[in-house]
């Protein structure tokens, strides 16, 4: 009776809140998106100004990738203690502020400095925005409205393109990262207009109640991650969405980061040529992201998360075997569909697998322990692209996602804890 009269409560506040909270999350994802993207684009110029070999440009990636995990470690206890509004808005400005920074550093050693700092509030944003919307959208159309929220991401990696052919070409790299400080407008109106989601101030006014009960009792309330690891049943979900998320970002950073050279030192495209079927791949991961949700709130999100890895894993083989100048451009289209499907479940997947009290912890911790797949990935491919072809490093990728599609259909049930409770 109490927990259908909290959820009662916790749908009325959500009811006309959500929308607004939609809109500040999504573009805080595009932003973040794009911000990880300026790196890529102005890296051909970095290289040139400050003299970098290939291990220091690699290193920046690897700084970015570093950052970025620590940052979602970080950002999911922060929202945990402090709120998720509160801690979207204080990476937004961390991660604003150390990008703009970018532009007026000078040597390698200052522009990676930045960079991680930069990372940290990037990786930070991604989980507790997800955490954020999955709290207040109703369950029903969960996963619909986070898969449409993740395609934020995709629609940066747009943006990121078309400012970078505005900006590189006329007024230099240090620009592109200037104008990162726009964000910290949106951090500033996001903390006035958006409340924390009433479930996580039930679930804080609960721990103040534990606390003040322990206090009396001479106990006190154990912290979030001990609770994950203390309960068998949270322990091994963290267990096996870690080697999920690792396999799935394993599979993604390593194509993602690849894909443009593969396309134009193999099959031997010209830069624009190859940036246009970016593009391309980049808006049908967009429409896959949006569909996979939209399917996930009718099928479930665990079939859909395996169909989309799965395919994905039976694909990467058909684009390095079979590609034609004819038919690569339906091979990318199809791929990039395929590929932004587990990306459009896994948010709304993974929150529902934890209790509020430790849900921002457990998402940020078991999806950035998985970074190590990302860090791993480009390195991989780069060390058999060496002795062999990146269509190799693409086929390991392939098994990667079809790892990525197992644990989760074998393993991981599906809402088993409702964000609205």
């Amino acid at each position: 009776m109490e927990v259908a009269a909290n959820r009662a409560v916790i749908a009325a506040a959500n009811k006309n809140t959500w929308k607004i909270v939609f809109v500040f999350a999504f573009l805080a994802l595009m932003i973040d998106g794009a911000d990880l993207m300026f790196l890529s684009y102005s890296l051909g110029s970095l290289t040139k100004e400050f003299g970098l070999t290939k291990v220091q440009a690699g290193t920046l990636g690897t700084v970015t990738l570093v950052g970025m995990a620590l940052g979602g470690i970080f950002g999911g206890w922060a929202a945990d203690r402090f709120g998720r509004v509160r801690t979207v808005v204080w990476t937004i400005m961390l991660f604003s502020v150390g990008t703009a920074v970018l532009g007026a550093t000078h040597n390698f050693e200052q522009f990676a400095l930045f960079r991680f700092i930069a990372s940290v509030g990037l990786g930070a944003v991604y989980v507790v925005s997800n955490t954020l919307m999955a709290e207040y959208v109703p369950t029903e159309r969960r996963t619909t409205v986070l898969g449409s929220l993740q395609a934020g991401w995709s629609v940066g990696y747009v943006v990121a393109t078309l400012l970078a052919s505005w900006i590189l070409p006329t007024y230099g790299w240090r620009w592109l990262f200037y104008i990162a400080i726009i964000p910290v407008v949106l951090a500033v109106l996001m903390r006035r207009v958006v409340p924390e989601p009433a479930a996580w101030i039930a679930s804080r006014q609960k721990l103040a109640a534990d606390k003040a009960a322990g206090t009396r009792t001479g106990g006190k309330p154990a912290g979030a991650m001990k609770l994950i690891f203390s309960n068998p049943a949270h322990r091994r979900m963290f267990i096996l969405w870690s080697l999920a998320a690792g396999f799935l970002q394993f599979g993604y950073y390593g194509v993602n980061n690849w894909m443009p050279t593969y396309l134009e030192k193999e099959l031997h495209m010209n830069f624009k040529a190859m940036t246009g079927y970016m593009v391309g791949t980049y808006v049908a991961m967009i429409l896959g992201k949006i569909v996979a949700g939209w399917l996930a709130d009718r099928f479930g999100r665990r079939a859909i998360f395996a169909f989309g890895a799965l395919g994905t894993a039976v694909f990467l083989p058909l684009i390095v075997l079979y590609n034609t100048p004819d038919n690569i451009v339906y091979l990318l289209t199809i791929f990039g569909f395929l590929y932004g499907i587990p990306y459009g479940v896994n948010a709304t997947y993974m929150t529902e697998s934890f209790e509020t009290t430790i849900r921002g912890s457990a998402v940020g911790g078991a999806y950035n322990v998985g970074r190590v797949g990302a860090a791993i990935a480009p390195a991989c491919i780069g060390y058999l692209a060496t002795n062999g072809s990146i269509g190799l490093g693409f086929l390991v990728m392939g098994v990667a996602y079809f790892l990525c599609g197992i644990v989760p259909a074998l393993f991981i049930k599906e809402k088993l804890y409702d964000p609205q409770q």
